[in-house]
């Protein structure tokens, strides 16, 4: 059979077709009694009747993979070809395959974790074999996948673009390579039906998608009220507080649910502490492999685990429709945001509990991610200058630019979608289209981010019915209050204001006992006077890392003075030697501290403290001189300034043994880095990393 004529043969589908298929879907998927709403009905008929482009814009649990399991149902039973599925997780993915399967539909996905199973998928849909295929948006951005496409889309009969506020600029989730993706299905699929789906979507993302779907889109969009939700915010807490306040609401909450945190960081640490407190939860965040992942999502869908502790990597999809609560240690810097995560909760169940936990030490963050996806010129132009000598990899290009690689990475997908530069095997290249920076676009992105984090503020000051204040966020057409949250009714959760004493004794004891390790740098960066492989650091030790709830008094004194350490920082760094000797091979023979132009009192007293206790010499073996290294500016340039201003005093002499090398913060880590190398280099043995505080 040849794909490319399935769609041509496709016949017509009448209304009372269109209607019968989806009375069947949702028999399946619902149960015999399951009766479709009308916007169901109305928006398959305008799939396979009329053949247009929709958009559905409902609320969670409204039944929107409904809509395209029907449509899909009556097209391939019309002759069509198969359904292509944009979905942007593999947890969502899982939900879908085995939904399709439950609606009577033969389903496949190709995305990272099967790429040894492409050519097999692929070769069903060449012999007509699938009804639905899911294919995640990054995949376009494989130049492998990307050489498929045509003979892929050559078999599509509808393609549907879920979470489809992922495509749009305003959107609280926009991700470049899900744009690039949807723009390129357009262009090569502009015949077929297009249904795009979302729970969150305002006016301004509900009209920018419906744009880029086309201007003849049919919009579906509901009330956005979640009847089942009992809304509640517990102000004033501080981070450790937070902690403790989760421990005593576990102990006392039915039921299983989700506790979202802003950082990897976070999720890590806080389930970590609520395991020492006796609860059964796992982390969930973007570094676990797909197989954790599934295990993970498996024992919280069967109740196995009380909570998930989870950054947005478990968010949009997951199904498990008797979530009974969500919990939020930090604020999502967008009210659609947090809308999207706590519609999680309560789908299958008459009351299910959302709570936020907000914190003045989110903003930090969410001013992070307002500006993660904005492009920055000067970026730009490094990364174009470095591509237009050929394809680079991506850690040539990091290295070359001083770019971290999140950063990086971003940037390098959305000048993909500018059509500016282009990945192929090996590397990224540039195509020589220039680029444009749109100042004003940007600038009202940022305008918009920052009102939304207003709205934040104002939700989490309890201005207001919390439901109908998330409503109105998204431009409901019926906000009413609920009656139910917490402003409604004055009462919070338990527990109340605050956690009891014992848990935060607890919080406050394990987030004091986590050891930070500080990973050694790996390659020298190009132009410093070395190359390739760092022979300097061993694996080093901090006592606590950015924003660290169990230091987050002591370190807000401890980084703004020249003062010497205070005796509970002192202390600390005790426990963590206690703690760190186990991996030593050999003792250290004595202490050196990195000089500091800024802070030459506080980091000597660091030194001199740890050489008290452990009754070892403190040499002063380093010279600073000439101007102070560059701190924002790339890699290489940092090291060969580094070198130029930092060299071991003559007359020192430096014993043969292991050294403790002390800093009070530490960063990229090459300050670090050259001084343990002009260590190593003067017949030191080893060197191990010491510090108060990394900084993100």
């Amino acid at each position: 059979m040849n794909p490319s004529s399935l769609t041509a043969r496709t016949r017509p589908i009448d209304v009372g077709e269109a209607d019968e298929h989806m009375r069947r879907v949702i028999a399946a998927l619902a149960g015999p009694g399951a009766v479709p709403r009308d916007d169901q009905l109305e928006a398959v008929r305008a799939l396979v009747v009329d053949r247009s482009r929709v958009l559905v814009v409902q609320a969670t649990g409204w039944g929107k993979s409904a809509v395209y399991w029907a449509a899909t149902s009556a097209l391939r039973a019309a002759g069509s070809g198969l359904t292509l599925v944009i979905s942007p997780l593999l947890a969502l993915m899982r939900d879908q395959v085995s939904a399709a399967e439950r609606a009577g539909l033969r389903a496949a996905t190709i995305n990272s974790t099967n790429i040894d199973a492409w050519d097999d998928v692929l070769a069903m849909v060449d012999d007509n074999a699938l009804d639905v295929l899911l294919v995640s948006p990054e995949r376009l951005g494989n130049p492998r996948f990307a050489a498929r496409m045509p003979r892929l889309l050559a078999a599509t009969g509808m393609v549907v673009i879920d979470e489809a506020h992922c495509i749009s600029d305003w959107g609280f989730d926009f991700r470049p390579d899900y744009q690039l993706l949807a723009r390129h299905l357009f262009t090569l699929a502009a015949d077929t039906p297009v249904l795009a789906t979302t729970a969150t979507a305002n006016e301004r993302v509900t009209a920018d998608v419906a744009g880029q779907l086309g201007p003849d889109t049919a919009v579906f969009r509901g009330n956005l009220a979640r009847t089942s939700l009992r809304l509640a915010v517990v102000p004033d807490l501080g981070p450790l507080d937070r902690w403790a306040w989760v421990s005593d609401a576990l102990h006392r909450a039915d039921g299983s649910g989700i506790i979202y945190v802003l950082t990897v960081a976070e999720a890590d640490k806080l389930a970590g502490f609520l395991m020492t407190a006796g609860h059964d939860v796992a982390a969930y965040t973007g570094r676990l492999d797909a197989d954790s992942r599934i295990v993970i999502e498996e024992r919280l869908r069967n109740n196995s685990l009380k909570a998930v502790v989870a950054t947005s990597a478990l968010g949009m999809g997951y199904d498990k429709p008797d979530l009974a609560f969500c919990i939020h240690v930090g604020s999502p810097a967008s009210p659609v945001a947090y809308y999207q995560q706590v519609g999680r909760a309560g789908r299958a169940l008459d009351t299910a509990l959302a709570v936020l936990l907000p914190s003045e030490a989110d903003e930090p963050i969410w001013e992070y991610f307002a500006t993660a996806s904005i492009p920055d010129p000067d970026y730009v132009d490094k990364i174009v200058a470095v591509l237009a000598n050929g394809t680079t990899s991506l850690p040539s290009l990091e290295s070359a630019t001083g770019i971290r690689r999140g950063r990086l990475e971003g940037l390098l997908k959305l000048l993909a979608v500018d059509g500016t530069v282009s990945k192929q095997q090996g590397g990224w290249e540039s195509t020589g289209q220039p680029y444009v920076h749109d100042a004003a676009k940007w600038d009202t992105l940022r305008r918009v981010r920052a009102a939304e984090a207003d709205v934040m503020r104002n939700y989490a000051s309890g201005a207001g019915c919390l439901m109908e204040f998330l409503q109105r966020a998204l431009d409901d057409p019926d906000p009413v209050p609920c009656g139910r949250c917490s402003v409604c009714t004055g009462e919070l959760p338990p527990p109340g204001l605050l956690p009891s004493v014992e848990a935060r004794s607890q919080a406050r004891a394990f987030s004091r006992g986590i050891d930070v390790v500080l990973e050694p740098r790996k390659l020298w960066p190009k132009g410093t006077g070395r190359s390739g492989k760092i022979v300097a650091a061993a694996e080093g030790r901090a006592l606590a890392f950015a924003d660290d709830p169990g230091w987050r008094e002591e370190l807000m004194a401890f980084d703004r003075s020249d003062m010497p350490i205070d005796q509970r920082i002192a202390d600390g760094l005790v426990d963590v030697m206690r703690r760190w000797k186990s991996q030593w091979v050999e003792r250290p023979v004595a202490v050196v501290p990195i000089p500091s132009r800024r802070f030459p009192r506080r980091g000597h007293s660091i030194a001199e403290h740890l050489g008290t206790v452990g009754r070892l010499p403190v040499i002063d073996a380093f010279r600073q001189h000439g101007a102070a290294p560059p701190t924002d500016s790339a890699s290489g340039v940092r090291v060969k300034a580094l070198h130029a201003g930092l060299t071991i005093r003559a007359e020192v002499e430096l014993p043969r043994g292991p050294i403790l090398l002390v800093d009070d913060s530490y960063r990229t880590g090459w300050t670090m880095t050259v001084a343990a190398a002009l260590l190593r280099d003067a017949a030191v043995t080893a060197v191990l990393p010491l510090v108060v505080h990394q900084l993100p």
